[in-house]
């Protein structure tokens, strides 16, 4: 039967109330890795669901301005994480001395994060390199030895046009001595033992996302030529005509409009694969001999201080496009491999960053995250979807892009943080109406499938219990106010569905008990989302 209310309610309400100043339920102990899977301390099975939360901005203090109403909000939205960014200049704005007050300001929104029951992963955020070109490292660990930035129409560009960023990831690399004589690398892993030991008993913080999208460095001069030649093969092969010459490709990838022009040539799986996959050896050499060496570092830092969190490795930053990683597992001190690390892949299309982002190809995406899938399983890591979107339009074609990149993360099972959070996006259709949707929580048992309809409204989960399970399965529904007991199908019939509304907003919680025995169980409902006030909380 499906209880709504009860004394067993009641007593339930005061265990698991979107109250934020209610007890926690055992979110409240170390998340921990299981395989490919994400697992709390009753053995149920987390989907990770949240968004990036960050400041990049020296004026900001590297901290965004919004307070404890927004980690509401986030609850309120379904989100149960947040990849919190920090970075580098504001840690340590001088060689070897930290930053307290920044470090306090951290501490203040995972203390919000914890009221509100989310959970948070730090992510320490770099965008070419450092603070003397977007964000990252401080100025005093930039070594360029005076290479010119050179800026391209695309933010991004300099990543694969500047001399100076290159130069300052390849000193990185090495290891180059800072001006007190300690390596740069010694005092990257040292920021993060600070960190881990000061966050070591929080369970809240479930991990450290150590590098956000590693760059290669110089060696990236021998990507872009890799690329546009596999690229005017298929130009070749799908025209009949002379391949493009040298200066026609530097043409037509050097501007955003002809540029989105060339995409269309490799916007089916096939042919994209032949682009990316030219570029595979490259991209491996600097995984296996320059990054998978620095992870191991910070990891023996962390380790010497903190055993209980998770470690989030990022690939670098060209396979966001759909290359294969090649990393694996760091080691533990006694060389048997950590079960604590997680892949934190990204993934993009190549239109991200321009006008053109709402038209996604869908076949490429689908390929992409595909890619992300298949590393996850030869790593026998989860999958923690760091970074995905980076949607700001209002159209309708953004909602079908969203939606539809929310398909396949749902079908791969994926944990994920939407990038990233601005504020206003409540008022995105996209977000409204894809971001925003039912899914499940944790899993009393072992999760087969879950797929929430844009089109007809129908969510449907189903989930394996063993008989042995004692916890409930937790599904979120954001508008669960226009959902009655007689929405609810169950095969088999549940003998008890309590129904959780979190203050202030038309969203909750459905909490599904388990039935004490073998068998493979199916919860559909219909439901549409909708905007306005039921789908936001009051922000008076």
């Amino acid at each position: 039967m499906i209880v709504r209310y009860s004394v067993f309610l009641i007593i339930l309400f005061f265990v698991y109330s979107c109250n934020p100043g209610n007890p926690k339920d055992s979110s409240n102990e170390f998340l921990k890795v299981e395989g490919q899977n994400f697992v709390d301390a009753e053995g149920r099975e987390v989907i990770l669901s949240g968004i990036n939360f960050i400041s990049k901005e020296p004026s900001e203090k590297y901290m965004p301005a919004q307070g404890e109403e927004t980690f509401k909000q986030f609850k309120a939205w379904g989100f149960n994480c947040i990849r919190l960014g920090i970075i580098w200049d504001g840690l340590e704005p001088e060689p070897g001395k930290y930053n307290e007050a920044y470090l306090q300001e951290i501490d203040k929104r995972i203390k919000w994060a914890e009221k509100n029951d989310l959970y948070v992963f730090l992510d320490m955020h770099q965008d070419l390199y450092g603070a003397q070109f977007s964000d990252g490292a401080p100025d005093w660990a930039t070594i360029t030895n005076d290479q010119p930035h050179y800026k391209g129409e695309v933010w991004s560009d300099s990543y694969l046009i500047s001399p100076a960023v290159q130069t300052a990831f390849d000193n990185f690399w090495n290891n180059a001595p800072a001006p007190d004589g300690i390596g740069l690398q010694d005092h990257y892993a040292n920021l993060w033992k600070l960190i881990a030991e000061r966050y070591s008993k929080n369970a809240t913080v479930i991990g450290y996302d150590v590098m956000n999208e590693p760059f290669m460095g110089s060696e990236a001069q021998n990507v872009l030529p890799m690329m546009l030649g596999a690229y005017a093969q298929v130009y070749v092969e799908v025209t009949g005509q002379a391949p493009p010459s040298v200066e026609e490709l530097a043409a037509m990838w050097g501007s955003e409009a002809s540029r989105m022009e060339a995409l269309n040539m490799i916007s089916t799986r096939d042919r994209y694969s032949k682009v990316v996959d030219a570029v595979y050896e490259v991209s491996a050499a600097f995984e296996k001999n320059k990054l998978q060496p620095f992870y191991q570092k910070v990891a023996d830092a962390i380790r010497e201080v903190d055993m209980h969190h998770i470690l989030i490795y990022n690939h670098n930053y060209f396979v966001n496009t759909g290359v294969s990683t090649a990393l694996e597992a760091t080691k533990l001190p006694d060389g048997s491999r950590d079960p604590q690390v997680a892949y934190g892949a990204h993934g993009y299309d190549l239109v991200v960053d321009t006008k053109e982002n709402e038209n996604q190809s869908r076949e490429r995406v689908e390929f992409i995250f595909d890619r992300v899938a298949e590393s996850g399983k030869r790593m026998n890591m989860p999958v923690l979807l760091g970074e995905w979107g980076a949607l700001h339009s209002k159209s309708d074609k953004m909602v079908e892009t969203a939606q539809h990149l929310v398909g396949i993360i749902e079908a791969h099972k994926f944990s994920n943080t939407f990038w990233a959070y601005y504020g206003n996006i409540d008022e995105y259709p996209f977000f409204q109406q894809a971001i925003v949707r039912p899914y499940p929580q944790r899993i009393s048992g072992k999760l087969d499938f879950y797929d929430y309809n844009f089109e007809t409204g129908e969510f449907t989960f189903v989930w394996e219990e063993s008989g042995k399970e004692q916890e409930p399965s937790v599904i979120y529904v954001p508008v669960l106010s226009n959902l009655t007991e007689e929405d609810i199908a169950t095969s088999p019939a549940a003998d008890q569905i309590v129904f959780e509304h979190c203050e202030d907003s038309g969203g909750g919680r459905l909490l599904v008990s388990p039935l004490g025995k073998p068998m493979k169980r199916t919860l559909r409902f219909k439901i549409h989302l909708t905007s306005g006030k039921e789908f936001t909380i009051n922000k008076s």
